[in-house]
């Protein structure tokens, strides 16, 4: 008896295959590409030589997880967000919105507190470590400002995202799901040709 194999349903099941295997190589690129992002920060971390406060999206890469400095010219808006002292306390960042004297914003978080209420502050210069914030780069104030508490130092291992580990997580997710697609086929064709149609 001859086996036909519907071509048809073949091709997809393949494809769709090949897809989900394709997402998996995927994943692992990503994995090495997040290893080497956070390998490079951790560099820079340790480099405790400041660089100028980054003015454009050119800049801002290279100063990440480095020491930097602005002088905030003018307060114009706060914020509290949540998160953590140095001594890993959970709590309220203060986030002061800057204009600066040559133009252009920045975000200083000056500090931790348990409480969400505004500080007063009216700026001046201020040093820490540069971060990632919601709207570009975000200075984390060391030492703190406006009588605040010191706010945990910026860790490149807490990147935003997936971690290296969870793109291989993935990875295997979708070499499982390519696999399971194949062994489910083949027993559909198993069935089909047992019953002879």
């Amino acid at each position: 008896m001859t086996r036909k194999v519907p071509i048809v349903s073949t091709i997809v099941v393949l494809a769709a295959c090949g897809l989900m295997i394709s997402l998996g190589v995927w994943q692992l690129h990503r994995k090495t590409w997040k290893e080497g992002l956070i390998a490079r920060y951790q560099a820079a971390e340790a480099n405790n030589a400041e660089v100028p406060w980054p003015l454009s999206p050119a800049e801002y890469d290279g100063a990440l997880y480095r020491r930097s400095r602005v002088n905030c010219a003018q307060v114009t808006g706060m914020d509290a967000i949540s998160g953590r002292s140095d001594k890993e306390q959970p709590g309220w960042a203060h986030i002061a919105h800057c204009r600066l004297p040559q133009g252009g914003t920045a975000d200083v978080a000056l500090g931790w507190s348990n409480d969400p209420a505004q500080p007063q502050w009216r700026g001046g210069e201020v040093t820490g470590w540069v971060t990632s914030g919601r709207a570009g780069p975000r200075l984390v104030a060391s030492p703190p400002q406006a009588g605040l508490a010191q706010l945990a130092r910026p860790d490149p291992s807490e990147l935003s995202g997936t971690t290296p580990m969870g793109h291989l997580s993935y990875a295997f997710q979708w070499f499982a799901f390519a696999l399971t697609a194949l062994v489910i086929y083949a027993l559909a064709l198993r069935k089909q040709w047992r019953g002879g149609r």
